[in-house]
């Protein structure tokens, strides 16, 4: 069935109109938000959103309602663009489909972007993501930034997932940050643990409050954990991530250049398509993915010492090669990695040595291959 495409194009313009960002009351057509609107026989609509810095990431899934809920309107497709962390306010916007970037090798990661305000002691931003919950990335996150700080680096950790902050129970921690102020400008003073540097929501909030809050909320703590920590001098700050692709992933990448992302992911299907889905968001936004690492890769008996692949074999290999990226290194399910994080000892302390732990300490070498320090620097 064919719709009369210039009379669609009407209607759905008219629709757009009416969604407008909630602070500034510009509605997304007349801002310049919507671009290259087009519509086709089959009802098909298609347009550009050049998403800003200080838009909500439910911008754009309010436009995708309005538009699907014009009658004749039988898909919406939306390219999402986003400026970068140093461009202006409304500046142009990557090229739909421009996004994917070759993994890099070591030591090519260029020179860290100057950060006149924003995180101005750190020399690089590294994010663990998955865009899947229950794969363990605090997990990865937690001993990839203990490794790192083995290995001579100067580290924070930013648990930036506001509904779930696991990471004071990954560290042991129930210490709460000193707040100072300067300038009238109020600073937190992260924790220290195992040589790392930390921020979490989670000590903030007493141990059974749960955090309920929207998208704009999430984003504007995000935020503050990046502007009104005292991070000091880092040579790495490690971000742990929240589950999917929503508002936290998109005020990361709008806010502060990251320069690397590690992809968890467990070896079953229903895992690694999540992941693959997450990576296409972030080649989409011109940020680096580092690579893969699988998790859980198999279950290590305790007694025997055998291995069973409780979650299948071999799903992170081929998420990499799929996605052309590197494979950083598959983590056995161990018990001692569950108790070792219960009690807030991480797996790279507490058992180095074992297969888990040796297993994270060779990911974080990778991992730090494409951010050479000098050694001195981080005594």
């Amino acid at each position: 069935m064919s719709v009369e495409t210039d009379g669609l194009l009407r209607r759905v313009a008219a629709a757009l109109t009416s969604v407008v960002h909630p602070e500034s009351g510009e509605d997304v057509v007349s801002s310049g938000r919507v671009r290259e609107l087009r519509a086709e026989p089959d009802g098909v609509v298609k347009f550009r959103f050049a998403l800003r810095k200080e838009d909500p990431g439910t911008l754009v899934r309010r436009a995708r309602a309005a538009a699907e809920a014009v009658d004749g309107v039988s898909r919406v497709k939306i390219d999402v663009g986003l400026p970068s962390a140093t461009e202006g306010q409304g500046a142009g916007t990557p090229k739909p489909g421009g996004g994917k970037k070759s993994p890099l090798g070591p030591g090519n990661v260029p020179a860290p972007t100057p950060r006149p305000d924003v995180l101005p002691g750190v020399r690089h931003v590294v994010a663990v993501s998955s865009g899947k919950g229950g794969v363990g990335k605090s997990t990865v996150a937690t001993n990839l930034a203990v490794a790192l700080a083995q290995e001579g680096h100067r580290v924070g950790l930013l648990d930036a997932d506001v509904y779930g902050p696991n990471i004071p129970t990954m560290f042991g921690e129930r210490r709460r940050p000193s707040v100072g102020g300067t300038k009238g400008k109020e600073i937190i003073v992260p924790l220290e643990s195992h040589g790392v540097r930390l921020m979490s929501l989670g000590f903030l909030l007493e141990e059974d409050q749960p955090a309920v809050m929207r998208g704009p909320l999430i984003s504007g703590i995000l935020k503050q954990f990046i502007d009104q920590v005292e991070w000091g001098e880092l040579d790495l700050l490690v971000v742990d991530m929240p589950p999917g692709t929503g508002d936290a992933q998109l005020s990361l990448v709008q806010t502060v250049n990251v320069d690397g992302v590690v992809m968890v992911t467990t070896p079953q299907d229903v895992s690694t398509g999540d992941v693959l889905r997450a990576i296409r968001m972030f080649e989409k936004v011109n940020t680096p993915v580092l690579g893969v690492v699988e998790n859980m890769s198999g279950f290590v008996c305790p007694c025997c010492g055998e291995s069973v692949d409780i979650f299948g074999e071999g799903g992170g290999r081929r998420l990499a090669e799929r996605a052309d990226l590197p494979f950083l290194g598959a983590v056995p399910l161990e018990v001692r990695v569950r108790e070792g994080g219960d009690r807030g000892e991480p797996a790279v302390s507490a058992a180095p040595d074992s297969a888990s732990g040796l297993a994270f300490l060779e990911i974080a070498r990778r991992v730090a291959e494409h951010f050479p320090v000098e050694a001195a620097a981080s005594a």
